[in-house]
């Protein structure tokens, strides 16, 4: 008798951590999908709305004067869609993906679409941070080195880089992640999110396509 009650706590118990299981799935599948159409939305609207500036527009120097060059320091632009403000666009080639960043982060933040971690394209030390929902940055796993990265700010200013470091941080490695002579860094949870993967990139020239405008880069 004891042996059949135990029996059927265990079955019981197996139920319920299955149920949970897939509970807890389900709830991830709704978060990716969020998070992709949140993504998709912000990139429509990037490029469809006014840049709306943090920074009045610059007074245009007479022609014959030169222009000042600008200041690394300035804080970057933004452009406001649905009440949050992103800083551009980044571009992934070798994954075709195309995203659009926010120029702040937080937890719930991130779950709209990456976000400017720290640092600034300007002064070549931004940090990047993204879930890693397919949406995302999951792809980033795949990502070689030599692959080209382009980021876009709010101005049509391209900066170009290429991968030239991959590597994987404990989460609390903090002072790790932050260091180092990077011009941009990307990164986000490994699958069991005990870890960060990390993507350093150093700028590089652009390329273009024969007979295509030069991209305006700072």
């Amino acid at each position: 008798m004891g042996n059949a009650k135990r029996d059927h706590i265990l079955i019981w118990g197996g139920s319920l951590l299955i149920g949970a299981a897939l509970c807890l799935l389900v709830w991830n599948m709704m978060n990716e999908h969020r998070a992709a159409r949140s993504a998709q939305q912000a990139l429509k609207g990037l490029t469809a709305t006014e840049v709306q500036a943090k920074l009045p527009e610059p007074v245009q120097p007479p022609a014959d004067m030169k222009a000042e060059p600008l200041d690394p320091a300035r804080e970057m632009p933004t452009t406001t869609v649905n009440g949050v403000e992103y800083l551009g666009t980044l571009e992934i080639l070798s994954l075709e993906l195309e995203l659009a960043i926010i120029s702040q982060w937080s937890d719930s933040l991130l779950k709209l679409a990456p976000c400017q971690y720290q640092g600034s394209a300007y002064l070549d030390n931004m940090i990047l941070a993204g879930h890693n929902y397919r949406a995302h940055f999951a792809g980033l796993k795949d990502i070689q080195i030599g692959d080209a990265v382009i980021f876009t700010d709010a101005e049509d200013s391209c900066f170009h880089y290429e991968v030239s470091g991959l590597e994987e941080l404990p989460g609390t490695a903090i002072c790790e992640m932050e260091s180092g002579d990077w011009d941009l860094t990307l990164f986000t949870c490994t699958a069991g999110g005990s870890a960060r993967f990390t993507v350093r990139c150093i700028k590089s020239e652009p390329s273009h396509a024969p007979g295509g405008a030069p991209d305006q880069v700072l």
